[in-house]
């Protein structure tokens, strides 16, 4: 059994549970009178940088002054790793969460989703997902907050998959800008299959905002592609449009 093997069992693994049981006991309990959900986001942010501490991640951070910390986006980033969620969650201002509706009916879990506004896509029900995606796009105009999405709709581990159009969707319908964000070294912290959470360096990149106040549902298509090919100039990979054409 390796060094770093023995540490994430007895050190970093039991810290991060007792981190995450105590932190979501006082998330449960603030949650009873934070309707709007923005202590219970605050407190999942510290939650956040808590476990990145933990796990002894070397986090680097590039573009985070593009954002308007007041203002509302659609972020869209790679994914490759369970410790994707942790590095954003921890580090880009009042955003909620594009959940599987099933979630929401999980004990505990299902009530702080709920509590939070965090948003319920009925993955399995495609009509009624494009009907909820149209009306997020709205509340989190209205509402002033942002969303995180992984357009790849998984785990990838070849490379930036295609991006499916649902971000740009809600960022259309919601006349918000896209930010495409890069994640680099989050795979090497917490692999694939693997609950051993390694010390490590990571990068969050953050792109200039993508504007869709001109836009209409019917520029999806073209704002996704734009999109991954933000997201991949960002990772160091070549665009998709690019490509095609050498």
């Amino acid at each position: 059994m390796s060094p770093g093997l023995i540490r994430a069992l007895l050190i970093t693994d039991p810290l991060i549970i007792i981190a995450t049981i105590v932190l979501g006991i006082i998330n449960l309990a603030v949650s009873l009178f934070d309707e709007g959900g923005r202590k219970q986001v605050a407190i999942a942010q510290f939650w956040s940088k808590v476990l990145i501490k933990i796990a002894g991640v070397r986090l680097t951070i590039e573009g985070l002054e593009k954002i308007d910390p007041n203002g509302s986006y659609v972020f869209v980033a790679n994914h490759v790793s369970y410790m994707d969620t942790p590095i954003v969650l921890g580090h880009i201002p009042n955003f909620r969460f594009l959940a599987k509706k099933s979630l929401f009916s999980v004990p505990f879990l299902g009530y702080h989703l709920k509590r939070a506004g965090h948003l319920a896509v009925p993955r399995e029900n495609p009509r009624e997902a494009l009907k909820t995606m149209a009306e997020a796009g709205k509340i989190i105009r209205e509402r002033g907050i942002s969303v995180l999405i992984f357009p790849e709709g998984g785990r990838s581990l070849d490379g930036l998959k295609p991006f499916k159009e649902g971000a740009a969707y809600i960022a259309i319908n919601g006349g918000v800008p896209v930010v495409p964000v890069a994640l680099q070294g989050t795979l090497a912290v917490l692999p694939m299959h693997s609950l051993n959470v390694r010390p490590g360096k990571v990068v969050m990149r953050i792109g200039d905002p993508i504007p869709t106040a001109h836009l209409t549902p019917k520029d999806r298509g073209k704002l996704t592609l734009e999109m991954h090919d933000r997201v991949a100039e960002l990772l160091g990979e070549v665009p998709a449009q690019v490509a095609k054409s050498l």
